[in-house]
């Protein structure tokens, strides 16, 4: 049996829940949790903001530890590898963007608390083509992160071959933005972070930031005109979006990895006339994510986490629906 925290209805508290995950399939792994990361992600499955949660629902999908078993037909990972999992527990492996490398927008990928009980639990199953390994250097405690908010917004950087020498500026630094700061500085984009907290902005510069720019303060908006190469909007609020766009150079892009709930009102002939475009992405594939992990590694790029007990997993919850916490919430099995 697995012994797990669920929710049994849209909104409900957590509470022990335990269930038989069956055999283990050939193509699968079991993983012991040793830590795993909270997601807005998974405020918004708990509370079925998205309409697609199922009840009872186990969240996490951003774990670190331990391979437990492997099915019959897993040569790559062995018990007792530093793994991690992330947003897909599993793909389908034939469609054409599995084959083209594009596992994260495969259309029968599951997810990994979408229908599946997920991280928060002592074990989570997942098929092996969705566990990455971790590197030696990173350690466990902040790794589950980088899985979701981390690949968020690598994903970008990778996918539109972002050069070293961009202006690049970050909208909302919290729980995906802090990151997202420390990885664009290691690429070696000069970077600015958008923010409206005065209690950020040395906190900004300290993680990687070269400017801030106060996002309240229109006038300062109109004086960025023409400056980014690129836009990573964090927020899932709705902001004044042309205002930004305003920002981009021609060839700009405003890409967004902040799921925000309102329609975007963006006029086309700012768009138009400097050829800029507005785009979104999702977490990354396998492939992606292993190369994250790397640099990350390499770059010495930690998320900073405050980390609560897993029997305390409601008090965790409150903290990040209700707190500010710097920047994300772990719980520690």
């Amino acid at each position: 049996m697995i012994k797990a925290y669920a929710v049994q209805q849209a909104g409900g508290e957590l509470q022990p829940f335990e269930y038989d995950p069956g055999p283990l399939a050939d193509h699968d792994v079991e993983i012991d949790v040793e830590y795993c990361g909270i997601c807005h992600s998974d405020l918004s499955m708990i509370n079925n903001e998205w309409g697609m949660s199922q009840y009872p629902l186990v969240p996490g999908h951003e774990v670190a530890g331990k391979i437990a078993a492997v099915g019959a037909h897993v040569n790559h990972l062995a018990v007792g590898d530093r793994v991690g999992l992330g947003w897909h527990s599993s793909y389908c492996g034939d469609c054409n963007t599995c084959l083209d490398g594009d596992h994260n927008l495969c259309s029968d990928a599951q997810g990994t608390i979408v229908g599946h009980h997920g991280g928060f639990a002592d074990k989570v199953r997942a098929q092996a083509t969705s566990v990455v390994k971790l590197p030696d250097e990173l350690p466990s405690e902040v790794a589950g992160p980088l899985f979701c908010g981390g690949i968020t917004v690598y994903n970008p950087m990778r996918q539109f071959d972002l050069k070293p020498t961009a202006r690049v500026g970050v909208i909302g630094i919290g729980g995906l933005g802090h990151m997202a700061l420390q990885f664009l500085n290691a690429w070696g984009c000069e970077v600015t972070a958008f923010t409206s907290s005065d209690s950020k902005r040395e906190e900004a510069l300290s993680l990687g930031a070269h400017h801030t720019l106060n996002s309240r303060d229109a006038q300062a908006l109109e004086q960025a005109a023409g400056r980014f190469d690129l836009l990573l909007s964090t927020v899932n609020v709705k902001l004044d979006w042309n205002a930004y766009v305003n920002t981009l150079k021609p060839k700009g892009r405003l890409h967004l990895v902040g799921a925000v709930l309102e329609p975007l009102d963006i006029s086309v002939f700012p768009l138009l006339a400097g050829q800029r475009s507005v785009s979104s992405s999702p977490v990354g594939s396998p492939a992606t994510i292993a190369q994250m992990l790397e640099f990350a590694a390499r770059h010495d790029i930690k998320p900073q986490v405050e980390v609560f007990a897993m029997q305390d997993v409601n008090k965790a919850i409150d903290r990040l629906h209700h707190g500010s916490p710097r920047y994300r919430v772990v719980l520690k099995n």
